[in-house]
């Protein structure tokens, strides 16, 4: 269980308290708006009204006492670079803040961001890849050009075995899972048998992907 300081409870924000309360993290949820900190109380351990680029205020959460600072602040972004120096400026562990284009992202790190998230443009990527390729169930980018990928079996792949495929090889893609009637098998071998139905958790450089099972 870790110790969260949350600043910005819009619809981002919002979501983020709730899954946080589903991993059972303590949450102290901050915005300016109290409809906002209103709508966020059943899933945060603590909730406060105030202005996160007012240094005072700031200083007086404890910010060093957080394992992890997220601004998911959206709508100002002079509010989430202000806060975000606040916070690095005040002694905080990690800092992890929101961008909408890659030049909020240089300004944030350059003022204190320990890293950045890019929640609408990493959500187009996965729109893009999801309702485009018939075969692609799911998609998690890990970093620049490497990802996740859930894809359906390709059909001539049916009764061979992972090593008669072998698509590290001719790939350099890696299958980290076999799902099986609904469960995921991690426990893979050159053995293991592709049967009809399964899909496959596959990881690798995008364009290598998207080459082998033809995205």
């Amino acid at each position: 269980m870790k110790s969260i300081l949350l600043i910005g409870l819009g619809r981002f924000g919002r979501h983020i308290a709730m899954k946080l309360d589903e991993m059972n993290h303590q949450v102290m949820a901050v915005d300016n708006k109290e409809e906002r900190v209103n709508a966020v109380l059943p899933y945060v351990t603590n909730a406060q009204i105030g202005d996160s680029t007012n240094e005072e205020f700031l200083a007086s959460l404890g910010v060093r006492n957080f394992d992890v600072c997220i601004v998911a602040i959206g709508d100002d972004f002079q509010n989430s670079l202000e806060t975000t120096s606040l916070l690095k400026e005040l002694g905080a562990q990690f800092v992890v803040s929101r961008a909408a284009r890659d030049v909020h992202a240089k300004f944030l790190l350059r003022n204190g961001a320990d890293e950045i998230v890019y929640p609408e443009k990493q959500l187009a990527k996965w729109m893009a890849f999801r309702y485009t390729a018939d075969n692609v169930l799911d998609y998690i980018e890990l970093g620049k050009n490497y990802s996740i990928f859930e894809v359906e079996m390709p059909e001539n792949w049916i009764g061979k075995t992972v090593g008669e495929v072998d698509v590290r090889k001719f790939y350099d893609i890696n299958i980290l899972s076999i799902k099986h009637e609904g469960s995921f098998k991690m426990r893979i071998s050159s053995e293991t048998q592709f049967l009809e139905g399964d899909t496959l958790l596959v990881l690798g450089h995008n364009k290598d992907i998207q080459k082998c099972f033809h995205i």
